[in-house]
């Protein structure tokens, strides 16, 4: 006998009982009288009760005691969490190498114009009658690292969805700024300032609490108003800071009760300007003046963009409007 046949017999015999038993199967159902009576047993009574105890339904467990089992945590969305500094960074690593050359370049540009010289510090003042601006230098020092990071925390909020991107914004545009000031510090004209490193920090933690307070940035903004002279824009001197003004521009639409009455197109603007400071105006006589002023303006977002823009231009247009006043769009008084 080969092993195929010691396999084949007891699969045939395996067979033939699973055909029997299949065709008996009609023939059985058909002699079972469903008419008859059921057919009782005769239990004794400790059996029936322990059958009655079965039939019965489980009731529902218990609370347990001492401390329940941790949740199993869900899983983290990739947006709403907390990243590290150096995946923010990561993020944004070629803007952040854009604005570094941009820096490297100007600078290079302004050395070579106006000479340069070894690492020196310079003690600029502040707001004081003896400065060469009257502090117009220094408001530019906090507007600017204002919207760079501003402009940061936004790109990495959008990247990465990182909820603490503030600060790795607000150190980011710090850095920036320092950079810049490493190359004043080896200009003739200028030196290394501890007054401009403390306003770009100003203008940092601006953008920082007007992130982090809920609807601050709906009600208030830091903006740059550039008044065109006869060459309609100067890139430099005593005279490009003559054309600027600063000031907060604190909107009503921002309020509640306000945002659909005819007041959320009404913004209420308290700023600082100076003149006579420019060699034109030191000629003439004028007196060197500090210009604190407050007004009444437009708000042109809420005019011409009510709701978010679709394109990119629309919101490249709204986005600037919160950092820069259009000329002749508001009343100021000194």
């Amino acid at each position: 006998m080969t092993i195929t046949d010691g396999l084949a017999r007891p699969v045939i015999r395996s067979l033939a009982t699973i055909a029997f038993a299949t065709s008996a199967a009609p023939i059985l159902a058909d002699a079972i009288d469903e008419n008859a009576p059921a057919i009782d047993f005769d239990l004794s009574e400790p059996h029936k009760d322990w059958l009655a105890f079965a039939e019965q339904p489980v009731p529902a467990a218990e609370p347990g005691y001492g401390p329940s089992l941790p949740a199993t945590p869900a899983a983290e969305e990739p947006n709403g969490q907390r990243l590290s500094f150096g995946r923010q960074v990561g993020a944004i690593k070629w803007e952040l190498g854009a604005a570094l050359v941009w820096v490297t370049g100007t600078n290079i540009a302004k050395v070579n114009r106006e000479g340069g010289r070894r690492f020196h510090f310079q003690d600029e003042g502040w707001f004081g009658k003896d400065t060469i601006n009257l502090g117009m230098d220094k408001l530019t020092h906090a507007w600017n690292t204002y919207w760079i990071t501003d402009m940061i925390e936004a790109r990495i909020r959008r990247k990465t969805g990182a909820t603490n991107a503030g600060l790795t914004a607000a150190s980011l545009s710090m850095g920036v700024m320092l950079y810049a000031e490493l190359w004043d510090a080896h200009k003739k004209s200028s030196g290394f300032s501890f007054q401009d490193i403390a306003m770009n920090a100003s203008g940092a933690g601006f953008s920082l609490l007007r992130n982090a307070v809920p609807g601050l940035d709906r009600k208030l903004d830091f903006r740059l108003l550039l008044i065109p002279n006869k060459d309609i824009y100067t890139p430099s001197g005593t005279r490009h800071y003559r054309q600027m003004r600063y000031l907060f521009a604190l909107k009503l639409a921002g309020f509640e009760g306000l945002e659909d009455s005819p007041l959320r197109f009404v913004e209420l603007h308290a700023g600082y300007r100076a003149t006579g400071f420019t060699a034109k105006e030191e000629a003439r006589g004028d007196p060197r003046r500090r210009r604190p002023f407050i007004g009444i303006g437009l708000n042109l977002n809420e005019l011409f963009f009510p709701s978010r823009p679709s394109g990119w231009a629309g919101r490249a247009a709204s986005e600037a409007l919160q950092y820069v006043q259009v000329p002749y769009t508001a009343y100021h008084a000194d």
